[in-house]
């Protein structure tokens, strides 16, 4: 009796929580001295469950059979969350999902990374049973941010690009595009969060521009198993300085003596040039010629007009020149294109005359044809006559049967 007394003194020194696991333990271990687990009836049966942070899971513990004995879960700190269909643990973000004689399922809403652990699903049966599921919570990794981009590139340059993605666990990786071209990059930096079990990744982009990269999305994405819906991306445009393209477009193809014209200078680069010179190679220009920013007017067109002109032009990276000869052509002179038109215009009046003709001749042999045939029955029958007044009785469409009514001729 004093031995008793002194083991249930002993076991008051310790938690209950201890307690109760240090019995679970005992439990266990006289189950497995009796049964092997895949021959146990009795034995829980329980899987492992991956969500991303915020997510649902659902936990399930199931036996082959039961003696009515009743179904439990509890969690990481072994505090019972459910028995049965009681609830144990006041926590509104988990659920009874399905309480049977041999299932007990629950669900936890809205996962937390503090809810990440071993999860444990017992029935109290002689003896007790357990078994175990691991809960993995991923952490959902931030939208990455760009840096890098604060000033323009000039063309032939380099820039260096930050990508930053914060929050994920495991760690995420980063990847680069330049449109949907992948680019390469130094490896990801990988750091872990203060006080939290989730990471920070980096990632370095060094590209070396052109002036075709003006304007190209360059994009970071995350990739993580916890992003369900593709991945994570963030593109910003790429500005890089470039000096002006030159390019000088004339008012029309055809100018012709005596009339108005004029050139325009159209210059591509970044920034847009906005300074225009107009100059004629090897000459002045004639006073009716006027210059208008990228614009170079003609008041009336000569034959002294021609020649090469010259368009300078400087946006502060660099500058550019373009060049046009001009031809002025005779006041009646004619552009390819309208030549063109009228070679359409001409054919199609030909097929439409061509087309008429076939139908008169084909017309005029039908009613030829006809014709004849009406001439050929109306004599049928007249060559044997001995008179005239017979072939005209015998002849087919003559007025046969009426011998009454005759002419005669004298």
């Amino acid at each position: 009796m004093r031995e008793f007394l002194q083991v249930n003194m002993a076991f008051s020194s310790f938690p209950l929580s201890t307690v109760i696991t240090l019995l679970l333990l005992v439990a266990s271990i006289q189950s497995n001295s009796m049964y092997d687990d895949e021959e146990d009836p009795f034995q829980p049966v329980t899987s492992d469950e991956t969500v991303a942070e915020g997510g649902t899971v659902t936990l399930t513990c199931r036996v082959a059979e039961s003696d009515n004995s009743s179904l439990q879960w509890s969690n990481t700190a072994q505090q019972t969350l459910y028995f049965g269909a009681k609830r144990a643990l006041r926590d509104h973000r988990i659920q009874l999902h399905k309480s049977t004689s041999t299932e007990l399922s629950i669900t936890i809403s809205n996962v937390q990374l503090s809810d990440d652990g071993e999860y444990t699903c017992s029935i109290f049966t002689m003896p007790v049973r357990i078994a175990r599921a691991t809960v993995t919570v991923l952490g959902v990794p931030g939208k990455p941010v760009i840096t890098g981009f604060e000033d323009p590139v000039q063309e032939g340059g380099s820039v260096t690009l930050t990508c930053t993605s914060t929050g994920s666990k495991p760690p995420a990786q980063l990847y680069w595009y330049k449109g949907q071209e992948k680019l390469e990059a130094r490896p990801n930096v990988v750091e872990s969060n203060l006080n939290e079990p989730t990471y920070t990744v980096t990632s370095v982009l060094t590209l070396r521009v052109t002036r075709s990269d003006n304007n190209a999305m360059i994009g970071c994405a995350v990739d993580h198993p916890s992003i369900t819906n593709g991945e994570k991306r963030t593109e910003q445009p790429l500005s890089v300085l470039f000096s002006p393209s030159v390019m000088i477009k004339p008012e029309s193809d055809l100018p012709r003596e005596g009339e108005r014209f004029f050139l325009h200078c159209m210059g591509n680069g970044n920034p847009e040039p906005l300074s225009f010179r107009w100059h004629k190679k090897d000459a002045e220009f004639p006073p009716h010629v006027r210059e208008e920013g990228p614009f170079l007017r003609f008041d009336a067109l000569n034959k002294s007009d021609n020649g090469v002109y010259l368009c300078h032009t400087d946006n502060g990276v660099g500058w550019n020149e373009g060049s046009y000869t001009l031809q002025v052509q005779d006041p009646t002179a004619m552009s390819s294109s309208s030549g063109v038109d009228h070679a359409v215009i001409g054919g199609v009046v030909a097929v439409i005359v061509f087309i008429m003709l076939c139908l008169l001749i084909v017309l005029g042999r039908y009613l030829i044809r006809h014709k004849g045939t009406y001439l050929t029955h109306e004599a049928k029958g007249s060559d044997d006559a001995q008179d005239a007044d017979t072939a005209i009785i015998n002849a087919e469409g003559g007025h046969s049967g009426i011998e009454d009514k005759k002419e005669y001729f004298i």
